[in-house]
């Protein structure tokens, strides 16, 4: 695993400069696991990327840690094939905890606020490719996706994600055996409403199986780059 720094940790996220609006936000993927002795400095920035409008954060843990001692209990196989998939996007066959992916597309070792913050202030002033507008009428979704300024002959997936703002882990074994953790925005499920060609705009729909808060993600099929986010009202 990673071993990284926590000093860094503590420096909040909520003063990052960004001009962008809450209609246009930056995805930042945290894979983690309560099973990583060095991820708890990244599932703590977590807490700050959640607190900004201008950010949709998302806590993805995996499995490949359980063997060593404590199944983390909001793992998910999907999970650890999505980081698979962006390792392989990338030209890389090796996977790990803590890695935070941004916008389906670079990546950042640990908790480095530092690069972090350069990486979304990027992709917060870079020019937009796609617009998308999601509502939700009790357990269906509506998502409208318009294009912008994208490549002719891609295809995004559609996707509605639902997650859990705060959940609680009592962890009794493993690497960080007697630690209390709080993780923010936990990955619970994940919907594909559809396949976009982008040429123009288009509405797809999706029922949802939980009440609990919801995004909706414009992504070039083969975990490429996410075009365009928001959250579901």
């Amino acid at each position: 695993m990673v071993r990284i720094a926590s000093a860094a940790v503590f420096a909040s996220l909520l003063c990052a400069t960004s001009v962008a609006a809450e209609s246009d936000p930056v995805v930042v993927e945290l894979f983690t696991s309560q099973g990583c002795s060095a991820c708890p400095p990244a599932d703590r920035l977590m807490h700050d990327l959640a607190q900004r409008e201008d950010v949709i954060g998302l806590a993805l843990h995996v499995d490949y840690w359980d063997y060593i001692g404590w199944k983390d209990e909001f793992a998910d196989p999907s999970h650890t094939e999505r980081q698979r998939d962006y390792a392989r996007q990338a030209g890389r066959s090796m996977i790990f905890t803590p890695q935070m992916v941004v916008n389906g597309q670079q990546d950042v070792v640990g908790a480095h606020v530092y690069e972090l913050n350069q990486l979304i202030d990027a992709h917060l002033t870079a020019a937009a490719e796609a617009e998308v507008v999601a509502t939700r009428t009790g357990s269906e979704v509506l998502v409208d996706v318009t294009p912008v300024e994208l490549p002719e002959g891609e295809v995004y997936d559609v996707r509605v994600v639902q997650y859990t703002p705060m959940r609680h882990a009592s962890i009794r074994r493993g690497e960080l055996a007697g630690y209390e953790m709080e993780y923010a925005n936990v990955v619970e499920s994940w919907h594909i409403a559809g396949q976009w060609d982008g040429a123009a705009s288009q509405q797809f729909s999706v029922k949802l199986t939980a009440d609990l808060p919801a995004v909706a993600l414009i992504q070039r099929v083969g975990h490429g780059l996410i075009v365009a986010a928001a959250r579901v009202k």
